[in-house]
């Protein structure tokens, strides 16, 4: 039987890739997340686009500070936030990552505990593709504002995410090896994330592994992200690329759900 000590001490090894750009204001609850953790398995990559602002300052003295994982920093010019993420995944080194970006933050300091004890408990062994979970929204101040109206789903497949991305970028722990092989497309200016999920969750599907349901709420998500603020051009590259995994009808039926939802939510 698995003890806690043993997943403590050989669970797998989380990347937490954190993109960041100007981001002194927000930065610090995020760190502070990771910091806070009670697992030491956890590789914090640090991807930044050569902040002006205090950015470079902070996260300094946050790797100087840290004792109990590894903090890896990179700054150099990107072309932008998914350029950013896919030198993350050239990088990593861990079982599992994760994108926490500026402002986001893990839920609790026993949520990658949680997780490990999680892939360790699965049935037969196999170490799912995907470990997921739920997102509560925090505002600029990292309060509570509300639990994410899209919940993750008991049982995901890549077909769940028709409906709409059922579960946050934040609260998706993909398996590295799956994730490397997926590549964000940098085509998707906004919804980049919502493809490439769908992308290592069909990987997943070819290869037989398990999409598993951590039943946790993993990430204190900030709410005005880069989707959020461009929201009308997002959902129109959104409706191109679900007619590229679903097909057109599908993409325009969901897409008159999601504005008839709108309106009477």
């Amino acid at each position: 039987m698995t003890t806690r000590s043993d997943y403590m001490e050989n669970g797998p090894l989380f990347t937490v890739a954190t993109v960041t750009f100007n981001a002194e204001t927000t930065l610090g609850r995020t760190l502070q997340s990771v910091a806070e953790q009670d697992y030491p398995r956890i590789e914090h990559l640090i991807i930044d686009g050569c902040s002006k602002d205090g950015t470079l300052a902070l996260l300094q003295q946050y790797a100087e500070e840290q004792t109990s994982h590894t903090v890896r920093i990179v700054s150099e010019p990107d072309r932008g936030l998914y350029d950013a993420m896919n030198k993350a995944l050239a990088m990593c080194t861990g079982d599992y990552i994760v994108f926490l970006n500026a402002g986001d933050k893990l839920h609790a300091p026993s949520t990658l505990s949680n997780l490990a004890a999680c892939i360790s408990h699965d049935a037969e062994g196999v170490k799912p593709a995907v470990v997921y979970g739920e997102t509560n929204l925090v505002d600029d101040e990292g309060r509570f504002l509300r639990a994410r109206r899209l919940q993750a789903p008991e049982v995901l497949s890549w077909r769940s995410f028709r409906q709409g991305m059922l579960v946050c970028h934040q609260s998706f722990y993909a398996r590295t090896d799956v994730a490397k092989a997926e590549l964000y497309d940098l085509d998707y200016r906004f919804s980049a994330d919502y493809d490439w999920c769908i992308r290592v969750m069909k990987r997943a599907a070819q290869m037989q592994l398990p999409l598993l349901n951590s039943h946790e709420v993993l990430t204190d998500y900030l709410s005005e992200g880069l989707t959020t603020k461009n929201h009308r051009r997002s959902l129109f590259e959104r409706l191109r690329l679900m007619a590229h995994h679903y097909g057109w009808p599908t993409a325009l039926l969901m897409h008159a759900w999601f504005v008839v939802r709108a309106i009477v939510k």
